[in-house]
């Protein structure tokens, strides 16, 4: 056989020769071949592959924006922005910050058997002896007592000596307040008693003349402050329709239930305030108009370090109502604790493995629900529940529409899953009790219309209906108790012999 290569120069090869290996020389050529044709294609790929790595690493990383889908604008309410938002969020992450509600044990100084007792002590010669009379055990405060009154008694009209005397637990003496006679004009005079923390004990003279002109007195039916606030609206401002409304559903003798079908009145003693203070309810009262008898009543004491409260003429403690009713509500859906999120399925494999073993039950999963949930329709009024200041106001995550309120004292209140903001309101304004700062919605993560309510003290959750749970908003302390006997006799009805 004769083969011609480029160079044009032939060649022969002896093909008798070649039939010695057959097997191996196939083999040979075959392997030859192969690698020939594919040693190409994989220079190829790899070629291809080092193009795709660099292209990949030139692109920029996607990042998914957040979408925001803007609520519906109700006509007449504000439209808050979401630059405002953001700052608000940003001003104090604490706001938001979850602490254990376990650290927070209340306030176990707490007065809690307080009591006052009232009357008008029949005038005879022993007027100086009025403190053991009055079953006070404490020979220091009579000796006191004598000689602080000694000009006092020969200032007296009438036939009796109106007192107003509190007891705190283990029958201490905490306040006695007197007044010279059942009278009150420009001429009543008030001295009021009360232990020194250095020892000893404090007297405090007080004028009704330099007290009258701060306060207007209002009488109203009593049917319409049950039932028809907007009567009342004409008399009071707005937010102390709300405050007297919750009051006097406080102080309502459960006894007397037939009261607003009669010709009761609520007799109130109201400082309408100016541009350097709340206007505010310092006294109310329902009483008979004919016979003036006195079925309930109440006062208001103010504090410079935690929000003031109501406590009615027998020193009862009515703040803890005030501070769980920001609406009206149809009922609670759930209060503080463990609620269930979702059951998880149990495994597939798991299950396959013993068919003869009963079917996995689902486990139950729990979340905390640090709060009160009060279920009204959509639009309900919600109103703040003490005075203080807006911090939040705005969108925040599984909160929905939120508003956080400051109060004195480090307490923070919260307003969660709003359809819509009081129009007025703005964050950093001053808020009175009793404003109506939003409106009962859906909005975040909620499975229908109602109010998410939480207390904080300090940012710690407070379970302010839990029995063991007593904050210094909600009972008498020692130095406040000579206010209140003061203010019982000095802007309540006078009481009879």
């Amino acid at each position: 056989m004769v083969f011609t290569l480029l160079d044009n120069e032939p060649v022969k090869i002896n093909v008798n020769r070649c039939r010695l290996l057959p097997r191996e020389l196939l083999l040979a050529i075959s392997l030859a071949f192969f690698i020939a044709i594919q040693w190409p294609s994989i220079g190829l790929i790899g070629i291809s592959q080092a193009q795709t790595n660099k292209t990949t690493n030139k692109k920029t990383p996607q990042i998914r924006q957040k979408t925001s889908i803007p609520s519906t604008k109700s006509v007449g309410f504000k439209d808050i922005a979401a630059g405002k938002l953001s700052k608000s969020n940003s001003l104090n992450p604490e706001l938001f910050r979850k602490k254990d509600a376990n650290e927070f044990v209340g306030d176990t100084l707490g007065n809690l058997d307080y009591r006052v007792q009232r009357g008008c002590y029949r005038r005879s010669f022993s007027e100086s002896n009025l403190p053991a009379n009055l079953s006070i055990d404490n020979p220091q405060l009579s000796e006191f007592f004598k000689n602080q009154t000694k000009g006092f008694f020969d200032r007296m009209r009438g036939n009796c000596i109106p007192y107003a005397v509190a007891f705190g637990s283990r029958n201490r003496f905490d306040s006695l307040s007197i007044m010279n006679g059942p009278i009150q004009d420009s001429k009543t005079e008030i001295l009021t008693f009360t232990p020194s923390a250095a020892g000893g004990f404090l007297v405090q003279q007080d004028y009704l003349k330099d007290e009258s002109s701060r306060y207007t007195e209002i009488e109203l039916p009593l049917r319409d402050v049950l039932y028809d606030p907007r009567k009342v609206s004409d008399k009071l401002p707005v937010e102390l329709v709300w405050e007297l409304n919750s009051l006097i559903k406080q102080i309502y003798p459960e006894e007397s239930n037939s009261l607003e079908n009669t010709d009761s009145i609520v007799r109130l003693l109201v400082d309408f305030g100016d541009r350097d203070h709340w206007a505010q309810i310092w006294a109310t009262e329902i009483l008979d108009p004919s016979t003036k008898e006195v079925f309930a009543s109440a006062f208001w004491l103010e504090r410079d370090d935690i929000p003031g409260g109501f406590f009615t003429g027998s020193g009862e403690a009515i703040e803890r109502a005030f501070w769980t009713n920001p609406l009206s509500y149809r009922r609670i859906s759930r209060g503080v604790g463990n609620v269930p999120v979702s059951r998880r399925k149990p495994s597939k494999i798991a299950a396959n493995t013993n068919a003869t073993k009963p079917a996995a039950v689902p486990q139950q999963r729990y979340r905390a629900h640090m709060g009160v949930d009060y279920a009204a329709p959509i639009g309900t009024p919600i109103f703040s529940v003490a005075n203080g200041k807006v911090v939040h106001l705005g969108f925040s995550g599984a909160f929905g529409n939120l508003i956080i309120l400051e109060h004195d004292g480090g307490y923070r209140t919260y307003y969660a899953h709003l359809s819509n903001y009081n129009v007025e309101l703005a964050l950093g304004n001053e808020v009175r009790r009793g404003l109506e700062i939003g409106y009962v919605g859906t909005t975040g993560r909620s499975t229908g219309p109602h109010l998410h309510f939480e207390l904080r003290k300090d940012g710690v959750y407070v379970d302010p209906y839990s029995s063991r749970m007593q904050l210094d908003l909600w009972s008498m302390r020692d130095t406040e108790s000579g206010q209140l006997t003061r203010e019982i006799l000095l802007l309540g009805s006078p009481p009879k012999l």
